[in-house]
């Protein structure tokens, strides 16, 4: 068994050599034996499945993947449908499954089927420890006042942000989840609000001046 990484996804291989296609020699991975494993809170795998599987099911059909949830324990398998499935496909089934078991609602989770879109996961307690008190307060001011910080940062952004137990989690392109990271660690460190607005409205209006730079600088 040997271990394939790819970014920040582990695929499990159980096979000492790669299927080879017949006509060009290319490494294929191996159906039946290539998995992705993946965890989820129970309570988040009736909306993984979806009435009466829906939601599971288009995730298998747009990643061309096959997905197995155990709904008593959380645990999720995911292995290629064809041998056309690529690790892209498979990382974007994981992706997605992971963006559901950290809060958000399959719509916004099926954005990460776009190729440019990453999910972020920030653990508030890397930053705070596990006190419960301490936990609940950074993520108050993560929050808002019925979701008014959340909705802001988003609103500035364009990124999806989903608050769910101890987790920030945000789905945008690379270059605004950096952003949007960032500003999440200054409310952590206790920067003012003001401040945090201002660092985003500052790297966005940056972030756009340079893409539109780098678009005028292709070549016709």
């Amino acid at each position: 068994m040997f271990i394939i990484t790819l970014w920040w996804c582990k695929i499990v291989i159980s096979s000492v050599n790669s299927h080879k296609d017949q006509e060009g020699g290319q490494g294929r991975f191996i159906l039946g034996v290539t998995r992705i494993y993946e965890k989820i809170s129970p309570e988040r795998v009736g909306v993984l499945l979806g009435n009466g599987g829906r939601v599971k099911r288009e995730i298998e059909e747009k990643t061309k993947t096959i997905i197995t949830v155990d709904s008593s324990s959380g645990s999720i398998v995911i292995e290629p449908a064809f041998q056309s499935t690529t690790a892209l496909d498979l990382i974007k089934a994981q992706n997605i499954v992971r963006a559901i078991a950290h809060g958000f609602s399959p719509e916004k989770a099926f954005r990460l089927l776009e190729d440019d879109q990453v999910l972020e996961i920030i653990d508030v307690r890397q930053y705070v420890g596990d006190k419960p008190n301490h936990i609940k307060r950074v993520l108050g001011r993560i929050i808002g006042e019925n979701g008014k910080v959340r909705k802001i940062l988003e609103e500035m952004t364009g990124a999806y942000i989903s608050i769910y137990e101890t987790y920030v989690a945000v789905i945008a392109d690379y270059e605004v989840s950096n952003i949007v990271k960032r500003a999440v660690e200054m409310l952590i460190e206790g920067r003012t609000h003001s401040t945090v607005y201002k660092y985003i409205d500052r790297e966005i209006f940056s972030l756009k001046r340079r893409r539109i730079t780098e678009l005028w600088r292709k070549p016709p």
